[in-house]
């Protein structure tokens, strides 16, 4: 059984449905062994809901060395799921090739420092993109810079707005994170 670390910072949607996927067997021979939060969030809760242990480390400077302490040393996977803290150059190393992270755009475009949730949509909508999507990615030190695992599209609509392509995005990192989790895994 492979075990998962999940770091979030909202209401865990993602975390659901990993959760989910795990439980019908769509990710393969994993568990979720661990959830931490930067914040007071709704998706602690959740992880509470399915007894999972988990953890909050007040988001600030020393947030990746307390997070470094608490992480099992026999964790196969750090999954980022709406998680929005910038984790040290140190800690990204230690866990090379072993973080993903998820992106609500097809990145390398809309990436980096302060491209999150409803920004991204935003500059998606505002740059009159054709299309949006979202990113599965390795987590390095660079903000947005990892390997792609996977990404997939949709077409954009004269008539979406930032909301509309927030709601198209969240249905496509439901298809693809339990996806991408399974090719790092090796499943």
């Amino acid at each position: 059984m492979k075990n998962i670390v999940v770091l979030i910072s909202g209401s865990g949607t993602n975390l659901q449905r990993i959760i989910d996927t795990i439980a019908m067997g769509e990710i393969q021979n994993a568990k979720v062994s661990l959830v931490v939060a930067d914040r007071e969030c709704y998706g602690l809760e959740r992880a509470k809901n399915h007894n999972i242990d988990n953890v909050l480390i007040p988001r600030g400077k020393n947030f990746s060395n307390e997070l470094g302490q608490i992480i099992p040393e026999n964790t196969d996977l750090i999954v980022l799921a709406g998680f929005l803290s910038i984790l040290k150059p140190e800690f990204c190393e230690k866990w090379k090739g072993k973080i993903v992270n998820i992106h609500p755009a097809l990145l390398p475009k809309f990436g980096g420092k302060g491209m999150w949730g409803h920004h991204v949509h935003n500059a998606v909508v505002e740059a009159k993109e054709k299309e949006s999507g979202a990113t599965v990615h390795l987590v390095t030190s660079g903000i947005d810079e990892g390997e792609i695992i996977l990404q997939k599209s949709f077409q954009i609509t004269e008539n979406d707005t930032p909301e509309t392509v927030a709601e198209k995005v969240h249905l496509i990192e439901y298809e693809i994170f339990p996806k991408a989790i399974n090719k790092v895994l090796g499943n």
